[in-house]
């Protein structure tokens, strides 16, 4: 299984978040999953990447060229692919995954996540997006994607493009028990 990780590079986040991120990547050495993520080597992506690498498991990280001419690429990911622009690396990160979970994160990780809802909505993307939510963080974004559908800006049928889980344990499960997402999506994806 290959999954991509949407995640924060900041390291002055609470305690919990690195917790909860060294948890998923022990559970994705357990059950051999491949993961993409954005390169990066501080924060939670730095901590991932620490920690699949430490236990020889596989990690590929994208990242558009200015940023690792600033030194944030990790120097221990072997496996790495540099892009041109963020639209090339956001474009790369879903290619040939299983599926995508967003860990805590600032508007990088929502701007990744929100586009890759839309896509799904849209049907250009179909795999299962599970949102790790640690200590709460996703309540906000739980509740406006609610409102969107209450609200009748998206239909009650796109409540299940996403599922929010609180503990790392959850995610693969999440995984294996999400809805298949319809071919036909774009015939639903907009009020008429």
């Amino acid at each position: 299984m290959k999954i991509c990780v949407y995640c924060a590079s900041s390291s002055k986040i609470d305690k919990n978040y690195f917790d909860e991120t060294e948890k998923l990547a022990l559970e994705f050495i357990k059950s051999d999953v491949e993961v993409v993520y954005g390169g990066g080597a501080v924060g939670l992506m730095g901590k991932l990447a620490d920690v699949i690498i430490e236990n020889r498991g596989k990690i590929k990280g994208i990242m558009p060229q200015f940023m690792n001419e600033v030194e944030w690429a990790h120097k221990k990911v072997a496996d790495f692919e540099f892009t041109e622009t963020m639209h090339e690396r956001k474009a790369k990160f879903l290619e040939g995954v299983d599926a995508l979970v967003a860990l805590a994160g600032g508007t990088g990780t929502l701007e990744e996540l929100l586009e890759a809802i839309t896509l799904k909505r849209l049907g250009l993307f179909d795999k299962p997006i599970i949102v790790l939510n640690t200590n709460g963080y996703y309540n906000p974004l739980k509740e406006m994607l609610e409102k969107s559908v209450e609200e009748k800006f998206m239909q009650p049928e796109h409540l299940k493009i996403w599922t929010f889980v609180d503990k790392a344990e959850e995610v693969l499960p999440a995984i294996k028990n999400a809805d298949k997402w319809s071919d036909g999506a774009i015939d639903f994806s907009a009020r008429r």
